[in-house]
């Protein structure tokens, strides 16, 4: 059975709020690229049958909810925090970052924020664990998010298509370790994470045992 995505939405609704904006990020995992957040308000009552996280969704159906959610929301906005950025403040932090870059895109201010997972320093919010699989506008914002972040990484393997970035995203797959070993680390990447700064430590050494 098709859980009801605008539950929350509606009790929202019932007591007086119009403006609801839902909040998600996408991009902690890589060992590259940007944290990337979308936040979108959605018109009342709005239902995108088939809408859900976007994780769940194939690469086709999300750029079809993308163009349809751009189209029909009442306001959208974008948050982009860089590699450099997450090694200084943390993943974590970055992303609560980025989800608050989103909500100052937003062209209207919203009267209620939904965030997926995240608190976040607003004082008519909500945090909703998988909100992205709960909540019509987190489910509308993960989308946003992710077609968003996939299409910077589309962008960055023209400029470096041996790291293979359209196939894995910056995700630690096998194949991205072993380019990342034989190429070496890009600008960014985001040198705190493990396999990263395992893979710097060891071309340093080996730079240090040459000279």
């Amino acid at each position: 059975m098709e859980s009801d995505l605008l539950k929350y939405e509606r009790k929202l609704y019932e007591n007086g709020y119009k403006l609801i904006a839902g909040t998600d990020e996408v991009g902690r995992g890589p060992l590259g690229g940007p944290v990337v957040a979308a936040a979108v308000i959605l018109p009342v009552n709005y239902k995108l049958e088939g809408l859900t996280d976007s994780k769940k969704l194939s690469e086709k159906k999300r750029n079809i909810y993308y163009d349809i959610i751009k189209r029909d929301a009442i306001s959208y906005g974008i948050g982009i925090v860089d590699a450099k950025t997450i090694d200084e403040i943390n993943i974590y932090e970055a992303s609560r970052l980025a989800m608050e870059k989103a909500i100052a895109d937003l062209d209207v201010k919203p009267d209620y924020i939904l965030s997926d997972a995240m608190p976040l320093p607003y004082e008519n919010s909500e945090v909703i664990i998988h909100g992205d699989a709960l909540s019509e506008t987190i489910a509308a914002a993960s989308v946003i998010a992710k077609v968003t972040r996939d299409a910077m990484m589309y962008e960055l393997d023209k400029k470096h298509p041996e790291y293979d970035f359209k196939s894995h995203k910056g995700y630690p797959t096998k194949k991205h370790l072993e380019n990342l070993k034989k190429y070496g680390i890009l600008d960014n990447y985001r040198l705190s994470y493990k396999p990263v700064k395992e893979i710097a430590e060891k071309r340093n050494h080996e730079e240090t045992v040459k000279q």
